[in-house]
């Protein structure tokens, strides 16, 4: 079982279970002059520590310790689950703008209009990502796990009880659905569907062999995913039922994590030797590949949805870390900057920072990452070992 398991992550997410040692905690960096002074006010003291975590988990903005701030934001309870932002400038505080927020609760009211803090005050046309939702592996049950979260941990809910192991889960496009690898049948890696609406889960694809890395493509029509009955681990498509699959590589190379670029058109993955990152179109046909020289090893990518030129993916120059690739340029750069293992990176909706799995021999923390200057920020350490996190950027 161990062999399968260590092959398996490779099948999945491209990396090996060997960790390093350091504990995991917030990775400040050198105070950058770009970033925005602000203070933030909220009337209720949950409310008020949820806003001031996300402020200071985003890299365009700095909290005012007592001194000059160049926006003010004050956040009111307004009802159940609406919350009212006021946007006020400089010392003089200038009213900028107001609005009433609505959400499904109190805390999503207010991660909804702290979005609207940013989008309205950030200066650079970042998108708001406080907002969205996790999907991620827990062990808080001593088994690995989906869950669903808020962005920062709150509102958590278990979504499966296969008391087996969960691996790799993903969002469909529309937020209703996820698809993950589980040994809970067979003792083998199966591909499941399941309905957060119904909670109902279906059998998604049990192929002999490994079934695996399933992601939807964008407009939700597709699945693409690593599939061995055939020989050799290839990725394959399927419609968005499981159903007409289709093989979309060849070769005798094992390839892994494939992930759709923000038009359907193009497919990433990885593949050894190495491994490192291919890219095909999405209806198959010749391979190119597009890392060099970063790493002899290069997996795990995630295509941003907000800037089609950035593929985040993995690297191990030493420990494990994150890079980014450029795609206009052709040019990748390590962005993480941690004394730990950095893996499984997944974008959030301003193209600028990405959750990611942070990993020790001990644990293993989801956090945020700017990879403009390298700041990591913790977000799941009350909820023991988790990882694996999927984003759905509402």
């Amino acid at each position: 079982m161990r062999k399968i398991l260590s092959t398996l992550l490779f099948l999945i997410t491209g990396v090996s279970p060997v960790l390093a040692y350091r504990d995991i905690g917030t990775v400040e960096v050198q105070a950058d002059n770009r970033s925005i002074p602000v203070r933030v006010i909220a009337d209720r003291a949950d409310l008020s520590a949820l806003a001031q975590r996300a402020f200071a988990a985003h890299g365009r903005y700095r909290i005012a310790d007592g001194g000059y701030a160049a926006y003010t934001f004050r956040f009111s309870l307004a009802g159940a689950s609406q919350v009212r932002v006021d946007i006020a400038r400089g010392v003089g505080a200038e009213p900028v703008a107001s609005a009433l927020v609505p959400g499904t609760s109190a805390r999503n009211a207010l991660l909804r209009a702290a979005d609207i803090a940013v989008e309205k005050t950030n200066g650079m046309g970042l998108h708001g990502f406080f907002a969205s939702k996790l999907a991620f592996i827990g062990e808080m049950t001593g088994h690995k796990e989906v869950y669903v979260s808020d962005l920062f941990c709150g509102e958590v809910r278990r979504i499966t009880n296969d008391r087996a192991i969960a691996l790799s889960p993903r969002w469909a496009p529309d937020g209703n659905r996820i698809v993950y690898t589980s040994f809970y049948h067979s003792g083998a890696p199966d591909i499941f569907l399941m309905d957060l609406g119904t909670n109902q889960r279906m059998t998604f694809e049990s192929f002999k062999g490994t079934n695996s890395g399933a992601r939807f493509s964008p407009n939700g029509e597709q699945v693409a995913m690593t599939l061995s009955g055939e020989g050799e681990t290839q990725i394959y498509v399927s419609d968005a039922n499981g159903r007409r699959v289709s093989r979309r590589t060849y070769g005798d190379s094992v390839k892994a994590s494939p992930c759709w670029s923000p038009d359907g058109s193009r497919i990433v993955y990885a593949s050894s030797p190495g491994p490192q990152l291919y890219m095909i179109s999405a209806g198959g046909g010749g391979a190119e590949r597009i890392t060099q020289g970063i790493s002899r090893f290069c997996a795990e990518p995630d295509w941003s949805t907000a800037n089609p030129n950035k593929i985040a993916f993995t690297i191990k120059p030493g420990s494990y870390q994150i890079a980014v690739l450029d795609l206009s340029s052709g040019r990748s750069e390590q962005v993480s900057k941690a004394p730990f293992d950095g893996i499984e990176p997944c974008w959030l909706a301003d193209g600028r920072h990405l959750v990611y799995t942070a990993r020790t021999r001990y644990d293993s923390v989801l956090s945020i990452l700017d990879t403009e200057t390298g700041k990591s920020t913790p977000i799941s350490k009350r909820l023991g070992p988790a990882h694996s996190a999927s984003v759905w950027l509402r």
